[in-house]
């Protein structure tokens, strides 16, 4: 096969679309996945939820969290009008949660705009909250089987190694030669199995570390596997240096075994999530207890427990958790659902009786290291002047 430019892949698209496409069809009808739970049935809602899902998580960790948001939420209209916290409980542990945040605001927007109906149109897609490009194309091709191009990280890479495409691939000029590349591999018709096609011949096969090279349909016109490249394509983006942001949780612990949380800001790390209350220091919980603001107090003086890491897209954040025992006195008297005691803001968390709120992963792993320290004793005291 010779291999063309992607400006002339561009002027010329029927030259190469045939033969990625056809043998990608080819390999998916025989080794692809055919039983996700979002390929059951294709309405361009459960598609759109599976692609904010799916993006920067494995499909293994997507399928249980589908099933259970799809249960609860199977419309967009459900979507739109539930309680924020809810929809942030059922993405907990998936991460990336602004993507949960601007999928029930876009499902806003839909219900506001569309009269309850996702846009058929790519252009009207990407106008809603969180939905780039290569989401809005996935919608269309895969639930309406209509041709549109998508460029996902998995895609990238297959045709960053079958063309020979160098260069990182955030970098603005690889960005428009893979989307040329992707807009001439797009057959006219079986768009949608050309599609999961593609993705799944990246996510299983051309996989990032040890790709099976000698299993793949592709690797006789592949650029990458003649000349001895694979490893080296995709380029790899210019990571900076991460650094690491340290920060102090008070984990204040009533006798029943709930836990002070408070509502983070709305912009930020972890936005509109439950964590413990969050000071810059030790010092800082010193004084926020001995101000009274966490008395009356069993045991003094405060413990800490073992540091948390926590790994972010772009730092690292080490936390110190500070354990104080809550006696009881001075909490609001308003009874949440689930047991939970309410104030402004601020909730007292029985992971006996859970709240169903957003919790991010680390904290729930912190709130469950609790029950195995039921006493303050197992921890080292600090000094409790402030």
């Amino acid at each position: 096969m010779q291999h063309l430019s992607a400006l002339t892949l561009a002027q010329h698209p029927a030259a190469a679309v045939s033969p990625i496409a056809a043998q990608l069809i080819a390999w998916h009808r025989r080794h692809g996945r055919h039983d996700l739970p979002w390929q059951r049935e294709r309405t361009p809602y459960r598609v759109w939820v599976s692609e904010i899902m799916l993006q920067q998580t494995q499909v293994s960790t997507v399928i249980g969290y589908y099933e259970r948001f799809m249960q609860r939420f199977p419309d967009v209209a459900t979507l739109a009008g539930a309680p924020l916290d809810e929809v942030l409980h059922l993405w907990s542990g998936l991460g990336y949660y602004s993507r949960a945040r601007n999928l029930q605001g876009a499902a806003q927007r839909v219900v506001a705009e569309h009269g309850g109906q996702l846009p058929e149109d790519p252009a009207a897609l990407q106008r809603l909250p969180g939905i780039g490009r290569s989401t809005a194309a996935a919608i269309v091709a895969l639930s309406l089987d209509r041709r549109a191009s998508i460029l996902d990280g998995n895609v990238r890479r297959v045709l960053s190694r079958y063309f020979g495409v160098e260069g990182a691939p955030d970098e603005r000029g690889t960005q428009a030669a893979l989307w040329q590349h992707a807009q001439a591999c797009t057959p006219e018709r079986e768009v949608a199995v050309y599609t999961q096609a593609i993705m799944d011949f990246g996510a299983t096969l051309c996989t990032r570390g040890r790709p099976l090279c000698m299993h793949c349909p592709l690797n006789a016109d592949c650029l990458a596997h003649r000349s001895g490249r694979v490893a080296e394509l995709p380029t790899p983006r210019r990571r900076p240096e991460r650094p690491t942001r340290r920060t102090v949780m008070l984990l204040a612990v009533r006798p029943d075994g709930s836990v002070l949380m408070q509502r983070r800001p709305a912009r930020g790390v972890w936005a509109q999530l439950w964590t413990p209350p969050e000071f810059v220091d030790i010092e800082a919980v010193r004084c926020f207890c001995a101000a009274g603001v966490a008395q009356p107090v069993a045991a003094l003086p405060l413990a800490a427990l073992p540091l948390l890491r926590h790994a972010f897209t772009h730092f690292d954040l080490e936390i110190t958790p500070i354990r104080v025992a809550w006696a009881g006195g001075g909490e609001a008297a308003v009874r949440a659902p689930a047991g939970a005691v309410e104030a402004p803001e601020s909730l007292w968390y029985n992971a006996r009786q859970p709240a169903r709120i957003g919790i991010p992963a680390p904290i729930a792993v912190l709130l469950a290291s609790l029950r195995s320290r039921p006493s303050l004793s197992q921890a080292p005291p600090l000094p409790t002047d402030c």
